[in-house]
């Protein structure tokens, strides 16, 4: 056999319309962190097998490792959202399986707060004198 064959490809398989940017930008879009999950700080990746239909249609979501909270239950809505392009094979009917990692990190907090060191009687914000002097503080965590 020639090097130079490609190796031939019988089966079609779905892809999410957009691509891969667009179906990332999707699960972003549509997470939604759970209120158990942000109370608890629980982090991690949530791993879901489902099935794909000939119609691009998202079948029986099931969990192969979760971290629970709630975050097991977002990830099988989301992946339920999914549309793939349809794919017919020759004619024939398939149903692909796939899995698909669903990550869930905490979102970041901003703190911001104002300590104005006075040295005199205090005035009106409008009249204060350069003298005076006004710290910010930001706090991320």
């Amino acid at each position: 056999m020639s090097e130079n064959q490609k190796k031939k490809k019988f089966l079609k398989y779905p892809k999410y319309i957009g691509g891969s940017e667009a179906f990332r930008d999707f699960i972003v879009k549509n997470l939604q962190y759970p209120k158990a999950a942000i109370e608890a700080k629980v982090e991690g990746s949530v791993f879901v097998e489902y099935e794909i239909n000939d119609n691009g249609i998202v079948q029986n979501p099931r969990i192969l490792k979760g971290i629970g909270h709630g975050c097991d239950e977002e990830a099988m809505r989301v992946v339920s959202l999914l549309r793939f392009e349809k794919v017919r094979n020759r004619g024939v009917r398939v149903t692909t399986t796939t899995k698909t990692t669903i990550h869930f990190k905490l979102p970041k907090v901003n703190f911001t707060y104002s300590v104005e060191k006075k040295t005199e009687p205090e005035k009106p914000k409008e009249k204060q004198e350069p003298g005076q002097v006004v710290y910010n503080y930001t706090i991320n965590l």
